[in-house]
């Protein structure tokens, strides 16, 4: 019955393949409220299902969540649409969450390490809901020099993909840390292998940046972010922030 468990909660907190059913599901989704409910309740339900599960994690579920981790860190690199990009990343991160779960973490910590995965997500998605009201579609090469153009929107996104891919100080570096420095005397492999998905993500971080706010602005710039969605995004980052040093703290 565990093991049932325990399936139930890889394709929340996913793992390959039963990860593919989250991504279809975001990209088939076309409402942005849908798409941050997704991404804050889909993993705090594999985190409820762990909760109740009995017995220990099957050594599988961990090799899979690694490879999973890896798996969709590697597809990031090549993705141009940026709503995939943010559910891949998702999966991804969301991956990374049965390490501590495998090493005795409480469901409260594991609830909060899945909100600082989730919350940068949400702001990334809110900000390709505006790409699309201005370009019509939001993919890296479609247009370029949004730096130029639409500079306070660019600013934004690029403090946003900072805090996904677990830069620090944002909560997700506190929690990479966390995971790989307590991973790395019994499973060193396995840290070494999340070590690797973390670079990954600010590799493929680079890349969507690079296709989007670098090179020659159009000759039509559509208008920016108004000063007040601005200040709104400020704020939820300085937030994040805030979170992240207080993690870190939580860790010394």
């Amino acid at each position: 019955m565990a093991s049932y468990g325990y399936i139930i909660a890889a394709l929340f907190l996913p793992v390959f393949p039963l990860s593919m059913a989250f991504n279809m599901l975001y990209a088939r989704t076309r409402s942005v409220a849908l798409r941050v409910l997704l991404l804050l309740a889909w993993p705090q339900a594999g985190v409820a299902v762990l909760s109740v599960s009995s017995g220990d994690i099957p050594v599988w579920v961990i090799l899979f969540a690694i490879w999973t981790a890896l798996l969709y860190g590697v597809r990031a690199l090549a993705l141009r649409e940026v709503s995939i990009w943010t559910g891949f990343l998702a999966t991804s991160a969301w991956a990374v969450l049965w390490i501590p779960a495998y090493g005795g973490a409480e469901s409260v910590q594991l609830q909060l390490y899945a909100l600082g995965f989730s919350a940068p997500l949400v702001l990334l998605a809110l900000l390709v809901t505006e790409l699309e009201r201005r370009f019509g579609a939001a993919y890296t090469g479609l247009y370029g020099g949004l730096a130029h153009a639409l500079p306070r929107l660019s600013g934004v996104l690029v403090f946003v993909v900072l805090a996904i891919t677990a830069t620090p100080l944002f909560p997700g570096f506190a929690t990479m840390l966390d995971v790989i420095v307590t991973a790395l005397p019994a499973m060193p492999v396995v840290a070494a292998v999340l070590a690797g998905t973390w670079l990954l993500w600010s590799w493929a971080g680079v890349r969507l940046l690079h296709g989007l706010i670098i090179g020659p602005a159009g000759e039509a710039a559509p208008q920016d972010l108004s000063p007040s969605a601005t200040w709104a995004y400020v704020a939820a980052l300085g937030a994040l922030f805030a979170a992240g040093i207080y993690a870190m703290g939580g860790l010394a």
